[in-house]
């Protein structure tokens, strides 16, 4: 646990220069193509059921719901959400030791209670910006073949593990294989029947 903290500061400070960047340029065009708030928040599971908020670049309409206004999305928010550029903000969540660069991704507080006894130790670790289920198909896959990625990376997890991830994570991006507006941008919600 402490050499993931470790790995996870000293590649927050290793990337700095760059993000900061990015994250200027990004808040920038926010505020031309949504204006205020540029930033959105909500709680999330994290490490040990333990509640957090998490911070993203907002890329809805203010009180909107995703999957009534999915095909109302402009070409902007389209992008930045397959991009994933709308969660640099969540490297203040991994400032702050509620989140790491790699592990299953947190889920709504709603879910809590939808949790069978096996998917629920998906928060035996800390959460992630990215992780095996989001280099294995995002939000294309099913629930069960996410929650099996999610715990398959519990399971095996290790420093050199989330070396691989993030490297196959970047080869992904700057290619654009994972931007493609014909995707799903967002899951479905998750029911009970979603798990079996």
């Amino acid at each position: 646990m402490k050499l993931k903290r470790f790995f996870d500061i000293f590649f927050l400070i290793l990337t700095l220069p760059i993000t900061i960047i990015l994250f200027f340029i990004i808040a920038t065009l926010n505020i031309i193509f949504n204006g205020f708030p540029i930033f959105f928040y909500q709680q999330r599971v994290g490490f040990k059921n333990k509640i957090f908020i998490i911070y993203k670049f907002r890329s809805m309409p203010i009180n909107s719901d995703l999957n009534e206004n999915i095909n109302k999305l402009s070409r902007w928010n389209k992008f930045i959400r397959s991009s994933s550029l709308d969660e640099l903000p969540e490297l203040y969540n991994i400032l702050k030791g509620e989140m790491s660069f790699v592990g299953p991704r947190p889920l709504l507080v709603e879910y809590l209670n939808i949790y069978n006894d096996k998917n629920i130790k998906r928060h035996n670790v800390l959460p992630g910006i990215t992780g095996l289920s989001q280099i294995n198909g995002r939000n294309t896959i099913s629930w069960k073949k996410k929650f099996e990625y999610d715990l398959q990376y519990v399971k095996n997890r290790n420093i050199f593990l989330d070396i691989k991830i993030l490297f196959i994570t970047f080869l992904k991006l700057f290619s654009f294989k994972e931007i493609n507006y014909s995707d799903k941008l967002s899951m479905e919600k998750l029911t009970k029947d979603s798990e079996q």
